[in-house]
């Protein structure tokens, strides 16, 4: 994924780079997820016509700045800033093609707010790579690829077992239904066979569930471990400078020392 994102202009602060810089990256999640957020209830807003010009210039405005301030502060804090600004250089892209928009040049008009979708792309690959992490943890991606086949063949299990299910889909239908414990109501076994079968699916889903749980929970406790020990790490290395700078002072006070030594001789 993050050659990828490197050629997308979308690669974020890498894994070897500072520890501030990776923090402020992290810092700068939350905005990112907001503005993507707001830009497409925006984008809804504006395809209905009812979205103010005004409130449109301020968006215009909010979003070029975050790019600025986002894109200058990581860069600073980064070791190499050429090399990140060149794996965000859609950033630079975004921020050099609001000038003109911003200062009022008519013939780029709604430019920036197609442009503004693009804020979109990184949230959805960061997305992507948490969902990655979590579903290769405790094997979770296999786990649910075998219970969407498993709610599939209960699907067209219960179509053959119970008369009330009309069809396949009806009963692949039920079966989300039934594993997911919401119960609509509008497809309802009328057999014994149907209502037993229905009865394990329910437990099947109780289990499914439960184990979601669990690994989203494992997830986020093994990344909130990740950021304390990032910090120990860095405290680790402060407190091998402090050494480091007390030992070179007490060199030169021995040195000082012997000299005065040397001189009282």
């Amino acid at each position: 994924m993050r050659p990828l994102q490197r050629i997308l202009g979308l690669a974020g602060v890498p894994a070897h780079e500072r520890a501030a810089a990776r923090r402020w990256g992290r810092r700068f999640e939350a905005p990112m997820i907001l503005l993507a957020s707001w830009i497409i209830v925006e984008w809804y807003l504006e395809a209905k016509g009812v979205y103010p010009d005004g409130l449109a210039r301020f968006t215009d405005w909010t979003v070029w700045l975050f790019f600025i301030t986002e894109t200058a502060t990581l860069a600073l804090l980064a070791r190499d800033p050429a090399g990140y600004l060149r794996g965000n250089w859609l950033n630079l892209f975004i921020i050099a093609m609001g000038v003109p928009i911003l200062w009022g040049v008519e013939t780029y008009a709604g430019a920036l707010r197609t442009l503004r979708l693009l804020l979109i792309l990184p949230l959805l690959l960061n997305l992507s790579d948490t969902i990655r992490r979590v579903l290769a943890r405790n094997h979770l991606g296999i786990t649910l690829l075998f219970g969407f086949l498993l709610i599939t063949l209960a699907g067209i299990l219960i179509s053959g077992l119970d008369p009330a299910v009309a069809s396949i889909w009806d009963g692949i239908w039920w079966a989300w239904v039934t594993v997911t414990t919401v119960g609509y109501g509008d497809i309802v076994p009328q057999t014994a066979a149907g209502r037993f079968f229905g009865a394990l699916l329910i437990l099947f889903g109780i289990g499914l569930f439960s184990l979601l749980t669990a690994n989203f929970s494992a997830f986020f406790i093994a990344r909130d471990e990740e950021r304390l020990l990032e910090k120990e790490d860095a405290e680790h290395l402060r407190l091998r400078r402090i050494e480091g700078q007390l030992e070179r002072l007490e060199r030169q006070l021995a040195s000082i020392e012997a000299r005065l030594a040397g001189r009282e001789r």
